[in-house]
């Protein structure tokens, strides 16, 4: 039986990249004995310092102990061989996102580990029940996915297949804990809980930006301004990295029998072949430097029009009623044949509201009232509408107080566009 508590135990994790350094980083904060191993003795050095790094400024910001962080360095042993993971415990795999190559590498961990060791994937996507087909002691094979950056993310799905002991779950779930996590116990699918209930805000963003409705950084700001998200869709894809999302994707499309709902699209795929991979590359959906910061995007435009004295509302709408008392504006719901039209769809872009409600669509500017618009407005027009009418609401919404993001004509918006 694998004692986690024991002074023997030890944690073998392979992968020295982002998850990987991370797990290990977790492992050691947690007070155990790792041992950390690469194909590339690069990364395997890289991980290392890098580590040490995030584990040294514990310390200046005064969240960790220096004898604690000194203790969790001792702890720590970079090896250069799969055979030198032999009395490891469990040993948890980090690597890339592609099923061949996993199971290769479980094949071999089968070779070298005792037959009561756990071997554990942090694959984000593909089921541990393909991965384990390829392994004789299917019984120990489980799924531990953490999430980017592990030592923030608090949580970790724990995955068992059908083959998958409970034994082995149960100790997974207590090394989670003993790591400092929140273990979670989910099906064995693809994209598991996290990764296929977050399809609907990445692919919507991506089919928001393939459709030319928005840039990447009115999509991003919409969702942190107006909807409360930590980080917009596609700052997250850059986070994670297209090298690694695009794969996912693909696997949980095709997990799923192509339900065309959570089908990516060729702007994803693209960005992936081009190696445009987001941050780690300095370059995805946003710009980054050397050290990962986002680099500033365009400033928006300045406002080129004055506010209307009055304004149209042909259906009754608080928020815009009290948008215009805010900005100092006149509404009426009788049309005087100039004034610019506000409406406030639900479903439907600006061309549809202006059919179904008999609107000039030249006047007519349709408003997004259907997330937080203390900070952040967004606006859209039909395609024959009136520069002028546009930038005259824009104006409107400025003295009212709200930043204005302006997109293309499009059902929903952004906000129910990115979370249908």
């Amino acid at each position: 039986m694998i004692d986690i508590a024991a002074p023997s135990f030890i944690l073998g994790v392979v992968g020295a990249g982002a998850m990987g350094s991370g797990i290990a980083q977790v492992a050691l904060t947690g007070g155990l004995s790792v041992r950390l191993t690469d194909a590339n003795e690069a990364q395997l050095a890289k991980a290392r310092t890098t580590l040490f790094q995030r584990l040294d400024r514990l310390v200046e910001k005064g969240e960790a102990r220096p004898d604690r962080v000194a203790a969790a360095k001792a702890r720590l042993s970079i090896v250069n061989s799969l055979t030198e993971l032999r009395s490891c415990g469990i040993v948890i795999e980090a690597i890339v996102e592609n099923l061949e190559v996993k199971r290769a590498l479980f094949r071999q961990l089968e070779a070298v580990l005792a037959q009561e060791a756990i071997i554990a994937s942090n694959t984000s996507s593909i089921p541990i029940a393909a991965i384990a087909q390829a392994c004789t002691h299917r019984q120990r094979i489980a799924g531990m996915h953490f999430f980017n950056p592990v030592p923030l993310m608090r949580l970790v799905e724990i995955i068992a297949s059908a083959d998958t002991s409970a034994a082995a779950a149960e100790i997974l779930t207590a090394l989670g804990t003993r790591m400092g996590r929140t273990p979670v116990t989910v099906k064995d699918a693809p994209g598991f809980l996290v990764n296929f209930g977050g399809r609907a805000y990445y692919q919507e963003a991506l089919h928001i930006l393939q459709e030319e409705a928005a840039t990447a950084e009115d999509v991003d700001l919409v969702m942190r301004e107006c909807c409360g998200f930590r980080m917009g869709p596609l700052e997250l894809l850059d986070l994670t990295g297209m090298d690694v999302n695009y794969p996912v994707s693909e696997i949980v499309h095709k997990g799923y029998w192509y339900d065309p709902r959570i089908k990516t699209t060729p702007l994803h795929e693209g960005m992936y072949l081009a190696g445009r991979y987001g941050r780690k590359t300095g370059q995805g959906f946003h710009r980054y430097d050397a050290d990962g910061r986002k680099l500033a995007g365009a400033p928006p435009s300045p406002s080129r029009g004055s506010k209307p004295a009055h304004v149209i509302l042909p259906e009754a709408q608080e928020g815009l009623v009290v948008l215009a008392v805010a900005a100092g504006v006149a509404t009426d719901a009788a049309d005087d044949g100039k004034s610019p039209i506000l409406v406030a769809p639900w479903g439907e872009d600006c061309t549809a509201a202006c059919a179904r409600l008999g609107l000039d669509p030249r006047r007519t500017v349709a408003i997004d009232l259907s997330h937080d618009t203390s900070k952040r407005i967004t606006m859209m027009t039909a395609p024959s509408a009136d520069a002028a009418i546009g930038d005259a609401v824009a104006a409107l919404l400025a003295a009212a107080g709200r930043a204005v993001t302006r997109i293309t004509d499009s059902p929903a918006s952004l906000r129910s566009a990115s979370s249908r």
